[in-house]
């Protein structure tokens, strides 16, 4: 697996999925997403409890490496669509497991940062992170289930005016939308997590096994048939001249 853009590991029944490109502010990008669907893959095995995922650096994630997506302009349709579906691997197989993902948040999670930080479980920040949509700024749409996950969490108006108008959010605010369950300082979110992580993976497993079945199987709609939806959309959207300008607009203003 690519040291440059996650590390995973499984101990004592934790298994940690750090982003870890701080450098490239943990953009989203095709060796992103292949590492990425692995890492969940792993997670599939029986000796993990809990998932905990962080990342290194002052980012969580900026979301997809929109310098990747110009470069593709010529086939961007199809190279976003290829991207977006090998990403949701990785999100379907997070959401279908059985044991809870716990997400530390340190600093700004957007686009696709965003729709990790929405489809776990638990999530703890720091009060300085920051979230924010930011998709439709560019001409795009989301994807990685922020269009499923955020209606859910906070009503679908406000999950429209959230991706529609991209503001930056603080913790304190995303907290007050119970987008994130916990706030610390930044010097102590590393050591809160763990402690969720290893109170979680000291509950007896099958009660919160049965727990996570119980809250994710009355729901109608399928993750995998809107993460296919936005996959479509957002490759689309890629595709089309005027974005790819916005992209490069947005791109020289630093």
């Amino acid at each position: 697996m690519s040291a440059h853009r996650l590390s995973f590991a499984v101990e004592e029944g934790i298994a940690r999925i750090a982003l870890d490109n701080a450098a490239g502010r943990n953009a989203i990008d095709l060796a992103f997403v292949e590492a990425f669907a692995d890492c969940a893959e792993r997670c599939a095995d029986e000796a993990v409890k809990v998932v905990l995922i962080s990342a290194q650096g002052p980012y969580f994630s900026v979301g997809g490496d929109l310098s990747d997506f110009v470069a593709h302009a010529d086939d961007a349709e199809r190279h976003i669509l290829a991207m977006a579906r090998k990403f949701h691997v990785g999100v379907a197989r997070l959401h279908e497991l059985s044991v809870p993902v716990v997400l530390a948040l340190g600093g700004m999670a957007a686009g696709g940062g965003f729709s990790l930080v929405c489809g776990a479980d638990f999530v703890i920040a720091s009060r300085s992170a920051g979230l924010t949509s930011a998709y439709t700024r560019t001409g795009l749409t989301p994807d990685g289930g922020l269009t499923w996950f955020l209606e859910r969490i906070v009503g679908a108006r406000k999950a429209f005016e959230i991706m529609a108008l991209n503001p930056v959010m603080s913790a304190d605010e995303a907290f007050a939308l119970g987008i994130v369950n916990r706030l610390v300082d930044r010097d102590a979110l590393q050591a809160e997590s763990e402690a969720v992580a290893r109170q979680i993976a000291n509950t007896p497993s099958d009660s919160l096994r049965a727990l996570k079945w119980l809250m994710t199987s009355g729901r109608a709609a399928t993750l995998e048939s809107q993460l296919e939806h936005e996959a479509v959309s957002i490759a689309r959207q890629a595709g089309r001249a005027a974005t790819m300008e916005n992209l490069r607009k947005f791109l020289a203003r630093g």
